[in-house]
């Protein structure tokens, strides 16, 4: 078994988080090996795919947009909405230093590379009753998570020309499969060379655990579904398929201790990718707000409304409640248009590709390229001109009789009743929120003012079949500020360090059971950041 020249840092996994460590510690003067277990044209993982949302708290553009944000109030929120509890210290430490250093740590080193946001700050994740986000913090990266993915490899890469060949050791496809240890600290790790088939040994003075959660094993999402429900049989894969825990048992086999496996950040609204990069791959649409999410019958799923924006964790556990593994958003094409979005940079053309008035007029007329291109590639989007012509092909999509004939028109009708008599008389909790979310600017430019679905000229309708898909690891391995990989007293694992979403994003869960939404990438830079700044400070074997 060969042993390649020992380095200072090894960093396994080359997403987001472990580039970020691998370009701080070359800046920092260090030596490393960066190990990625895909193909060269893949290197950034999940980010390469990401639409690059990011929750950012005080920032210069929510000044400029009169957002009166602060690090202590967004704490509060972030507190009450993960529900974190004074017992879970490093998560709350995290979070902390989440809102604190989100503005110099993210945003500005962000800007420092070049990279630009949208000149409108989202209000997601509201809260059911308004204990979530209580203002809008959701800055869109101009070029998704797919530039910044680009802007971090062509940053390295002229950190390595500038410091010397011999300062970085990039290696595609190595699966790592063991981590080892002397006189009791972590000095390297063995991995298989997927192109030849040879095992290798890697010495290093320091490890960096990168690898993300746990969520692109649906055998590991299953295995650790949060009790009092069982998981949906047919769960779709929104993660990177080798995000699958295996370093994590490792690290617990050393003494590293994983806390919260069981939170995730899933989505409800998932379809089949028309062209999957990997088995099981699905593609989460951001549910349009003024559909009508039914369950398999065709009834409305209630009695509360479901409606996105306001609480994604509520509306996977309504959705996993249901008794069929799936369930609809009934719409027509006037809402498809402006409201229909699918998460990632794939299916963001004009953003990722810094294309400003294309986005802008899409933005204003509507996105019906997008509502063509789904109709045509996927078979979970049915269009139809009338509703027993819409439930006729929903129930052989189905392979069941669930919907009753005339259940459709019976669901429409009851909505479409609210405003016989007028907005202003209408009693509905969806349109409710509707309402409230279009005060805020961008939010009136993506969600159509309330209308009855079978308005005149608002056709053809249109039925979306959704499952829940995984995303996100909330839990990992619990990690100090310093990015150290901690054992179940407490102490760090000499030689042990964990970023980004292998780490739960900072102290193995500093979401808690929910996040604010956008806390991902910038917890992947965070986390980073610390590790590469405490290992330029000097830890030492």
């Amino acid at each position: 078994m060969p042993t390649l020249p020992r380095t200072e840092v090894l960093v396994i996994g080359a997403g987001l988080a472990g580039l970020v460590t691998a370009l701080e510690c070359l800046r920092a003067g260090r030596r490393v090996t960066l190990l990625d277990r895909d193909t060269p044209e893949r290197l950034g993982g999940l980010a390469r795919w990401a639409f690059g949302g990011m929750c950012l708290i005080d920032t210069p553009l929510q000044r400029r947009k009169r957002i009166p944000d602060s690090p202590e109030r967004a704490l509060q929120d972030w507190l009450r909405f993960g529900e974190l509890d004074a017992s879970e210290v490093w998560p709350r430490r995290w979070a902390e230093h989440y809102v604190q250093r989100s503005t110099p740590e993210v945003y500005e080193w962000l800007l420092g590379h070049g990279l630009r946001f949208l000149p409108a700050v989202n209000w997601v994740e509201r809260g059911q009753y308004g204990e979530g986000n209580s203002l809008p913090r959701y800055h869109v990266l101009w070029g998704t998570a797919a530039h910044l993915t680009q802007t971090v490899i062509a940053a390295l890469q002229q950190a390595a020309r500038s410091r010397g060949s011999d300062r970085l050791l990039l290696r595609h496809r190595h699966r790592v499969t063991e981590l080892t240890r002397l006189a009791g600290r972590v000095n390297g790790a063995i991995a298989i060379d997927e192109a030849s088939g040879v095992e290798q040994v890697f010495e290093a003075d320091h490890v960096v655990v990168a690898t993300g959660g746990i969520n692109g094993s649906l055998e590991q999402v299953r295995r650790h579904w949060p009790t009092g429900s069982a998981p949906p049989p047919d769960l779709l894969n929104g993660a990177h398929p080798y995000a699958d825990g295996v370093l994590h048992q490792r690290v617990q086999a050393l003494g590293g201790q994983v806390t919260h496996a069981g939170r995730m950040w899933n989505y409800a609204a998932g379809v089949p990718h028309p062209q999957p990069h990997f088995a099981g791959h699905g593609l989460s649409l951001i549910p349009c707000k003024s559909a009508l999410w039914l369950d398999s019958s065709g009834r409305r799923i209630g009695p509360q409304a479901l409606v996105t924006g306001f609480d994604t964790h509520a509306l996977c556990q309504q959705v996993a409640a249901q008794p069929r593994g799936y369930t609809w958003q009934l719409l027509n094409w006037r809402i498809a248009a402006k409201e229909l979005a699918i998460s990632g940079a794939e299916h963001n053309l004009h953003i990722r590709e810094r294309n400003w008035l294309a986005f802008l007029r899409e933005t204003l007329l509507g996105n019906h390229r997008l509502v063509r291109q789904m109709l045509a590639e996927s078979p979970q989007f049915i269009a139809a001109d009338t509703l027993p012509e819409l439930e006729q092909r929903m129930n052989a999509l189905a392979g069941n009789p669930d919907l009753a004939p005339g259940t459709l028109q019976a669901t429409v009708a009851a909505f479409d009743a609210q405003f016989s008599a007028g907005l202003a008389h209408c009693n509905d909790d969806q349109i409710r929120r509707i309402l409230h979310a279009r005060l805020w600017g961008p939010d009136r430019l993506r969600t159509c003012a309330p209308a009855p679905l079978s308005q005149p000229g608002a056709g053809p309708y249109i039925a979306i079949q959704v499952r829940l898909i995984s995303r996100k690891s909330l839990g990992g391995l619990q990690t100090d500020l310093h990015s150290r990989v901690l054992d179940h007293t407490g102490q760090p694992l000499p030689g042990l360090y964990a970023v980004g979403e292998a780490a739960g994003f900072g102290g193995g869960g500093a979401c808690g059971k929910r996040s604010l939404e956008g806390t991902f990438l910038p917890g992947c830079i965070l986390t980073a950041r610390a590790a590469a700044r405490h290992l330029a400070l000097g830890d030492t074997p």
